[in-house]
């Protein structure tokens, strides 16, 4: 999907938390400087107070139906409703958020 997009010439965005969470797993300076040089094409969607806060309302609502997101996994959906972006990812927990919120996988 990611593929296509980028083909198509549709805006890919990301985040400084999903680009340290790639740096923490990587293996070796290599794929490092590699994910470094390839992320810098993209733009960084950042966080701000609001949206701090309406992941916590996120992450609260399914706690409250008996589902654990995580914090980071709530904001990264809560900054893919606010800018109306599609959550391109394989993780499956980002379902159990879509079925409580307008989040589009």
């Amino acid at each position: 999907m990611l593929a296509q997009t980028l083909k198509d010439g549709e805006a890919v965005y990301t985040t400084g938390l999903v680009l340290q969470e790639l740096l923490q797993g990587f293996s070796g300076p290599k794929a490092r400087e590699q994910i470094i040089e390839r992320f810098a094409a993209l733009p960084l969607l950042v966080p701000d107070r609001v949206d701090h806060i309406q992941a916590a309302e996120v992450r609260n609502v399914c706690r409250r139906k008996g589902l654990q997101v995580g914090t980071i996994d709530a904001l990264l959906a809560q900054l893919c409703m606010r800018y109306e972006l599609r959550l391109l990812t394989t993780d499956r927990d980002f379902e159990q958020i879509a079925g409580l919120f307008p989040l589009n996988l």
